[in-house]
Formats: C-alpha cells, structure tokens, sequence
C-alpha cells in the first residue's frame, strides 16, 4: 500500500506503527526504537514519509524515503 506516509506514535505502554487513514495499527512493539526499525523499513521499501511522533504526540522526527525534490539541480 504506497503512498501513505507512515507514523510510530505512543499507545498505551508500546509504540504502534501506522500509515495514514488506516483506522488500525500496522504493528504494536513495545519499545520505540523496535517500532521506528519496522516502520524504516516500510518507509523505504513504499517510498514514503516516515514521522516518529513522542509520548506528547508531537513530531519529533522525520524522515523522507520518496522522491525529494529538494535534492534536484536548480
């Protein structure tokens, strides 16, 4: 399912991994950096944005596996 960016956010004592608009968790892990080396993963491989959000829910990290313009000659 590419195209989706995907988020590791805080659920209840674990961290879920999900892509957005998917009402259910890909994955539940029970440390954050088990769930940001799963969600890496799925990012790189779907060529999307990747967003590890901390226990206060705000973004704390970003990472683009898709097409960055940025890095374009102009």
């Amino acid at each position: 399912m590419a195209g989706r960016n995907i988020h590791v956010t805080p659920h209840g004592s674990g961290w879920n991994v999900s892509r957005e608009g998917e009402p259910v968790a890909s994955s539940h892990h029970e440390t954050q950096e088990e769930a940001i080396e799963v969600a890496t993963d799925a990012a790189r491989r779907d060529r999307v944005e990747l967003l590890v959000h901390g226990r206060d829910g705000q973004i704390r990290m970003r990472n683009s596996f898709g097409h960055d313009p940025a890095a374009s000659k102009g």
